[in-house]
């Protein structure tokens, strides 16, 4: 029974190996065939975050045939080398992916993803560019400008930038994400300016205040903040009531008056700006969720009160302070309930 046994394993495993080599000799096989083939021609594919795309087919045909140069249609397949073919695609700074390959009818695909900008940045010297989500410098496109958040005073038009400057991007980035998720702060961020010593102040759509914002950290319980002030202050006093809005110490706004009074009209139409920015926010999200059908969050707005420097004891109620300068208003915003 055992050597029986044997024979049948030993049959068994055989069959096997020769089926596995039949195929492998009938694989390389229709690949030689294939390769013998010319190419009848290609499809581009190009897959862009947004609708926006800043290259289009004709921009990859260039690079495919060397401006008109080479010929892609009719050519031997095996005379093709994709890889060569993908890394000179990839040199381009907005293709931050290249697929090439041939299908079963000798079709040439290229599929193409292309960078994402997220922000456009002015440097000092009055130089622009795009930056991706990884912090990519990408230059400006003569097919779109894109609606981005803009941010001034960026220190450096060099290619290799210090850790510093590095640092600084990804700050960047991080704020500009975030305003790039809220139709509110993209209709209320009029710009970001970066200041000599590397913090953010936003100069808002409606209003003549600055807003001191710090560095790049905890944007989403600065923004809640900021809204908050809008919502519990700004509506009653009026737009033009501060100078400057602080919200860069955790757990609390401190406004800084204006010198001259506000009048009744001003706070009215305040009033009115707010309600009218918070509510093309949720429809413009209503709109989206019905779109992707998607659960998305609704948007709430928390922060939370730990880290603050030299923190004020506030009342969680708004009141005012006044000072011998010039007046200012400080708030504390409730907790959340987690």
């Amino acid at each position: 029974m055992s050597i029986r046994s044997n024979i049948k394993k030993i049959l068994f495993i055989s069959f096997w190996c020769i089926l596995g080599a039949g195929m492998l000799v009938l694989l390389i096989a229709a690949m030689r065939v294939k390769k013998e083939k010319d190419c009848v021609g290609y499809n581009i594919d190009i897959s862009s975050p947004t609708e926006q795309l800043f290259i289009d087919k004709k921009d990859i045909e260039e690079q495919l045939t060397a401006g008109g140069v080479e010929s892609i249609k009719g050519k031997a397949i095996k005379d093709f080398d994709l890889k060569k073919l993908e890394d000179k695609l990839e040199k381009n700074v907005w293709i931050s992916d290249a697929e090439l390959f041939f299908d079963n009818n000798q079709v040439l695909q290229v599929k193409i993803k292309e960078r994402n900008p997220v922000a456009r940045i002015f440097t000092i010297s009055g130089n622009s560019f795009y930056i991706d989500s990884a912090t990519v410098r990408l230059p400006l496109s003569e097919k779109f400008s894109a609606r981005l958040p803009v941010f001034t005073g960026f220190p450096s038009d060099k290619e290799r930038l210090s850790k510093k400057e590095k640092e600084l991007l990804k700050q960047v980035k991080t704020i500009s994400q975030y305003i790039l998720s809220d139709e509110f702060w993209m209709a209320q961020v009029a710009q970001v300016d970066i200041t000599p010593s590397g913090t953010f102040e936003i100069i808002p759509t409606l209003g003549h205040q600055v807003i001191e914002f710090g560095d790049g950290s905890d944007c989403e319980k600065k923004f809640n903040r900021l809204l908050l002030f809008y919502k519990q202050v700004i509506s009653e006093t009026g737009f033009q009531a501060y100078e400057r809005i602080k919200v860069q110490y955790a757990g609390q706004v401190v406004g800084v008056r204006q010198a001259a009074a506000i009048s009744r009209f001003d706070s009215l139409q305040a009033i009115k700006n707010v309600e009218k920015m918070i509510a093309m926010a949720q429809t413009e999200q209503e709109r989206m969720l019905n779109m992707d059908s998607l659960q998305m969050a609704t948007m709430q707005h928390r922060s939370d009160n730990q880290g603050a420097p030299a923190p004020l004891v506030m009342p969680d109620s708004v009141t005012e302070k006044p000072n011998t300068t010039v007046p200012v208003k400080q708030i504390r915003e409730k907790r959340s309930k987690q």
